[in-house]
């Protein structure tokens, strides 16, 4: 017999529509297929490249992986946005990976266009995807893992609540070799179950 029951049932996620989410000059809306070719585009930047580990090879890669986005929503295993400014158009990605229902908890992701850095964007769409986990869903906990040599990343985890928790040493093989990762996470306030 189990001695902790799950901190989430299954369907806490699945049971309704991928929503629309809101941050300051932005909106979080779930992808489409008319997302195709920004999707292939993003892929195709080299720091995104870098540090997300995957390049698209064309559309029908690009097709399938917004699929696959879509699949991670039914499964409660993941969750990812397109992040899109005040005129509708995309301008990056926001996502919830390895949702665990049982632990109540989950990773935070997220990467933004050439075009649109420097702008706040990610710590907008950060925000507003972590206000939604934890208010909306009831997660207890989100990480947010990021190379050590990514000083972007580590300025955006610090800007939307996530605190510096340690260094996994040689966690994650990029194209070029072992990174150490710097660990952050978010606990919210709302007591446990």
């Amino acid at each position: 017999m189990a001695l902790i029951s799950p901190f989430l049932p299954p369907g806490t996620i699945n049971n309704v529509p991928q929503p629309v989410l809101t941050a300051k000059t932005l909106s979080l809306r779930p992808w489409t297929a008319g997302d195709t070719p920004v999707v292939f585009a993003a892929h195709k930047d080299p720091a995104i490249a870098l540090w997300h580990r995957r390049r698209i090879e064309g559309l029908e890669e690009s097709q399938a992986v917004i699929a696959q986005w879509a699949g991670q929503w039914e499964k409660e295993s993941g969750a990812s946005w397109a992040v899109c400014d005040g005129k509708g158009l995309v301008v990056g990605r926001a996502a919830l990976s390895r949702i665990n229902l049982f632990e109540g908890d989950g990773e935070v992701g997220y990467w933004t266009l050439p075009t649109a850095r420097g702008r706040g964007i990610a710590s907008q769409a950060v925000t507003a995807l972590r206000e939604w986990a934890f208010d909306a869903v009831g997660l207890k906990r989100l990480q947010l893992t990021h190379s050590t040599r990514n000083k972007a990343s580590c300025r955006i985890a610090a800007k939307t609540g996530f605190a510096f928790e340690g260094i996994k040493r040689s966690a994650l093989r990029h194209e070029d070799g072992w990174h150490d990762m710097h660990l952050h996470a978010a606990v919210s306030a709302t007591p446990s179950g």
